[in-house]
């Protein structure tokens, strides 16, 4: 090993961030399925079996070791509601605390054009913007995650967090994440 290689992995350049971040979709990922905004306000796709934020304990509950870590919202609620609302739908308080942004915001120049946006380039935009290396996605959306799949845990949006794999393949990246040097 040289010098150079040496030095590089005991002082990491100070271009990247320490940070450790989960970009949180919240449809297909704490409820199955969608959900949609109503002149009586957001509602589940189907209300009579899915009651919307189902799998937010299990999601808190899971993430509870990890003090550190924090969230980002990758949901297009941010776009509809507007940030502090759609953090606030989050119905658990841990997870409320953890939210620190979101990969929309109304000041970015092609606001206009995000649906547009694949998600992973949503969620990618965000990761160079802020120089992060651990980092993991939670969707139930692929789009765009082509050169970081290893960065997404990707969730069926029938069963969400109720999949007892994807909830295995969390917490497995979430212990990768937090021993990465």
């Amino acid at each position: 090993m040289d010098f150079a290689t040496t030095v590089v992995k005991k002082n990491p350049p100070t271009w990247q961030s320490d940070r450790k971040v989960l970009l949180l979709d919240f449809d297909g990922v704490l409820h199955r399925g969608d959900a949609y905004r109503t002149r009586h306000g957001i509602v589940s796709s189907d209300p009579s079996r899915i009651r919307l934020f189902e799998y937010a304990e299990v999601l808190a509950e899971t993430l509870e070791p990890y003090l550190d870590l924090e969230i980002v919202l990758s949901t297009t609620w941010v776009k509809v509601l507007g940030f502090n609302r759609a953090r606030d739908a989050l119905p658990v308080r841990a997870l409320r605390d953890k939210v620190v942004g979101a990969t929309y915001h109304t000041r970015f120049y092609d606001a206009h054009l995000w649906y547009g946006i694949p998600r992973g380039q949503q969620v990618l935009r965000y990761v160079t913007r802020h120089r992060l290396v651990k980092w993991l996605a939670l969707d139930d959306r692929r789009d765009g995650f082509e050169t970081a799949r290893d960065n997404l845990v990707l969730c069926d949006p029938d069963k969400a967090l109720g999949d007892a794999g994807t909830r295995d393949a969390l917490r497995k990246a979430l212990r990768e994440i937090h021993v990465l040097v």
